[in-house]
């Protein structure tokens, strides 16, 4: 009699495409990063590939390897190379991500065209728009280009035929959102979908050599949209912000294999296109022929950029029992602080004023040295007293009213000199402000009060 032997069939596993958390059953948000529809059926566990075989290329030593292959290509656009380290490398594969609206297609057109001029082939693939409307908006910028080629495609077979066909030096595609594969179940846009869509075209890209920028849509937080994975994959993400009643736009880089990360690439985007800024503190600065008070000027570091900014401040007897705190441009938690500070250590009474501080030209404040110039901003409105003109004060404000030292404190000297700038007002620390140019004068300060009465008096 024959026997029958059963074998418990293996259970699927789940994994989250977003930070690889595993379950064994399917649960529509994932336990680990809280991501809702990114928990995928993934299998049983698949036979590990132990058979080696044969090299078709032998390792060589890391002093053989030819590194002109992979020297940078200038872009044309200044701002851009400075984030990117230099410029566009062969092969690598960049991610440019931001909000709707904020100029991602307006900046890489721009790019396209420029870099076509230097007799390279550049294939511009759009998902989102037809080859028409991008011709309009590329009369309009001047970003026409007889080596710039258009294709309108959301098939990711006929995009890599494209390519096939045409051999490009600079592939654009926007955005890796929009574009499918007939292979691959799910619509355009979801896990799977922008996975296989990236894997493909990144595998071109290095195959061939050529340097590809994919524009990535953005969520509700601002955080990339589509697979974590697709981070890793690619080499350098870049993050484009700007506030949309602004024409200042920056270029951040959040990861970069060829270059540093800790710089930033400032533009101005108008109805002509988009320009980039080699000095744009002229946006952030008021232009008034006499002094007002509750101004002050200070300087912020964009990366390893000085950029100078304006703090204003307004202050009115409140008719309610609460005053109100408003703000633009800064953090409204740590301007409360700063008014708290002023009133406890400094005796400056601001409990029945109602307050409103902002920044001119839309530009966003978020580093701490900044509170030294909100402080004195506040305190000269209270005071009406108007700050020396031609003057800069910086450093972090603690709760004991005590000024604290920042980092890039001669930079920020140099800057403000370089602008005209002739007085400034900085935390005092052991290492001292560096050298001093000529014709500016330097005040250190060790508390809040130190600087209120060297500026505005008792």
């Amino acid at each position: 009699m024959a026997t029958k032997t059963s074998r418990a069939a293996k259970a699927p596993t789940y994994k989250c495409a977003e930070c690889g958390w595993t379950a064994v059953k399917w649960v529509g948000r994932c336990g680990e990063c809280q991501a809702w529809g990114t928990v995928e059926e993934t299998g049983v566990a698949v036979a590990r590939t132990t058979a080696a075989t044969t090299v078709v290329e032998p390792a060589r030593r890391i002093a053989e390897v030819d590194a002109t292959t992979a020297a940078f290509l200038p872009t044309g656009v200044d701002e851009l190379d400075r984030v990117l380290g230099g410029g566009l490398v062969p092969g690598a594969v960049i991610l440019l991500a931001g909000e709707p609206g904020v100029g991602k297609s307006t900046l890489l057109l721009d790019v396209a065209a420029k870099f076509a001029r230097t007799a390279q082939d550049v294939l511009y693939v759009t998902g989102e728009e037809s080859a028409a409307q991008v011709k309009l908006r590329a009369e309009r910028i001047d970003a026409v280009a007889d080596s710039l080629y258009l294709s309108a495609e959301t098939d990711l077979g006929q995009a890599l035929g494209q390519v096939e066909k045409l051999e490009p030096r600079l592939l654009i595609v926007d955005s890796v959102q929009t574009l499918s594969s007939a292979d691959v179940d799910g619509s355009a846009g979801g896990v799977s979908q922008v996975r296989e869509v990236a894997a493909s075209i990144i595998a071109a890209a290095k195959r061939r050599n050529m340097t590809t920028l994919l524009v990535g849509h953005v969520t509700k937080d601002g955080s990339i949209a589509g697979p974590r994975l697709l981070e890793h994959l690619v080499d350098v993400v870049c993050q484009f912000e700007g506030e949309r009643h602004s024409r200042l736009r920056l270029l951040r880089a959040v990861k970069n294999r060829y270059g540093p990360t800790d710089d930033v690439g400032c533009f101005d985007l108008n109805e002509n296109g988009i320009e980039g800024l080699t000095d744009p503190s002229g946006l952030f600065v008021s232009r008034t022929k006499d002094p007002v008070s509750g101004t002050c000027i200070t300087v912020t570091m964009e990366g390893r950029r000085p950029l100078l900014a304006e703090v204003q401040s307004l202050l009115a007897e409140s008719p309610n029992s609460q005053p109100r705190r408003a703000t633009s441009g800064l953090d409204s938690s740590r301007v409360s602080m700063l008014l708290a500070v002023l009133q406890q250590r400094a005796g400056c009474l601001l409990h029945k004023d109602d307050s409103y501080v902002a920044t001119v030209g839309g530009v966003k404040l978020s580093e701490p040295a900044t509170d030294l110039a909100v402080a004195l901003a506040v305190a000269s409105a209270k005071a009406r007293k108007p700050l020396p003109i031609r003057l800069i004060a910086f450093g972090e404000v603690g709760l004991a009213g005590e000024v604290r030292p920042v980092p890039g404190i001669n930079q920020r000297i140099q800057e403000a000199h370089r602008l005209g700038f002739t007085h400034a007002v900085v935390p005092a620390s052991h290492t001292g402000p560096g050298p001093i140019p000529a014709g500016f004068t330097v005040r250190e300060v060790e508390h809040l009060t130190e600087a209120l009465s060297l500026l505005i008096g008792s």
